[in-house]
């Protein structure tokens, strides 16, 4: 059974209150009835109603001002507010809609008039709720697939592993009379080994995402680190060129997770010149870092460019999916995925995309903590530095 809509009336004039209570009771709702300001906030405070109708001219506290604190409440500004007012001119109403009222009733007030707005609110309200709540389901079945999908890559390629590794046993049985096919077959048993403590270890990663704790730290020293990190984690010897714009700045971070989303984006730059035919001569890594602002926020942009094949059509769309890789080996394709999932539980986000001028672009868009004022480099410095910063045209 439905529960029935609680509806408070807020109004000086006991005549027009006993008027709607009645109303109201006959259309089986609950009226809630205040005559001054004060009163209306402390029982929207309390009972919650579904819609509040607000006359305008009441004494000490006005309707606009206790919309106002209304709207100013977290546990209240979602309430619909409808005014009633005996006022009809054009600024009045403007004014009412500014402080967040959702309709308008003019007095001498038409009950059978009042009751189809109130019922209105109450079905935008409704509706509201419905797509909340198919928001929260569509966020658990997301999430429930992504769960299945990641245990389905596991399980894929755990079983190859095993599979590689229960081959080459079967032929260290029969290599002992053979020293060299005895030690490549160790070698590639202890490959497949580590090749599945690789998986878990990077499992146990996501795991701990949900326990992030971040302080201050300075951007040279995690772009420099991060370098560092991809260098010796892949045993790789090159130069990445690092444009700073930011040299000074501190900022709130998670200095391992950054440090490895970035060193994990540069071994994947740095693999995607294996499709390039025929192989060039040197594999460009360009790593920058600039303040952009997006939709009034200042963000710290990180960019990993290479010119390598760039995002393949055949998994553009699902780049970021555990195991998903354009690698023939198993036990590869989790880097991007935690990438992603490292920057997104520091507040940013990562995307990748092709690069006109050939290879591929994956920027990190992640928060600041602190006003770019304090940073130490002037703001027009900076607008100065992105304004003259080509990313496409870098030297290593």
């Amino acid at each position: 059974m439905k529960t029935p809509a609680k509806i408070l009336v807020v109004d000086d004039q006991p005549v027009n209150v006993k008027l709607l209570q009645r109303k109201l009771e006959r259309s089986n709702m609950i009226p809630l009835i205040a005559y001054r300001g004060d009163e209306a906030l402390e029982l929207a405070l309390k009972h919650r109603p579904d819609v509040i109708l607000l006359d305008i001219m009441m004494p000490e506290m006005d309707g606009f001002e206790v919309c106002q604190k209304l709207k100013e409440a977290e546990a209240t500004k979602d309430i619909p507010v409808i005014f009633i007012t005996a006022k009809t001119s054009r600024e009045g109403k403007l004014r009412g809609l500014g402080y967040g009222a959702a309709d308008y009733i003019t007095k001498p007030i038409d009950l059978d008039e009042t009751m189809a707005r109130i019922q209105t609110q109450l079905r935008i309200q409704e509706n509201h709720r419905m797509n909340l709540e198919l928001t929260r389901r569509l966020g658990e079945i997301r999430q429930q697939a992504a769960v299945g999908h990641v245990v389905e890559g596991i399980a894929h390629n755990l079983n190859n592993l095993l599979g590689v590794v229960v081959g080459y046993l079967d032929l260290l049985r029969n290599s002992y009379d053979n020293r060299d096919r005895l030690e490549r077959s160790a070698n590639q048993l202890e490959s497949g080994i580590k090749r599945m403590t690789h998986i878990v270890r990077q499992l146990t990663t996501i795991a701990e995402f949900e326990r992030v704790r971040k302080s201050v730290h300075s951007l040279d020293v995690i772009l420099e680190n991060a370098v560092e990190r991809f260098k010796a984690d892949n045993g790789i010897e090159t130069k990445v060129s690092i444009v700073n714009l930011q040299p000074d700045l501190d900022f709130e971070t998670n200095q391992e997770l950054l440090e490895g989303a970035i060193a994990r984006l540069l071994i994947n730059g740095w693999e995607s010149y294996d499709r390039v035919k025929p192989a060039p001569a040197e594999r460009r890594l360009m790593l920058d870092a600039h303040l952009e602002e997006v939709n009034g926020e200042t963000l710290l942009r990180i960019e990993v460019n290479d010119e390598g094949s760039g995002v393949p059509d055949s998994i553009r769309d699902s780049i970021f999916d555990p195991f998903v890789t354009t690698e023939p080996a198993v036990g590869r394709g989790m880097g991007l995925t935690i990438a992603r999932h490292s920057i997104r539980s520091l507040g940013g986000d990562l995307s990748l995309a092709s690069r006109s001028t050939g290879g591929t672009s994956a920027v990190i868009l992640h928060p600041l903590a602190s006003e770019c004022a304090s940073i130490g480099v002037p703001m027009s410095e900076v607008a100065k530095r992105m304004s003259e910063f080509d990313p496409h045209n870098l030297s290593p």
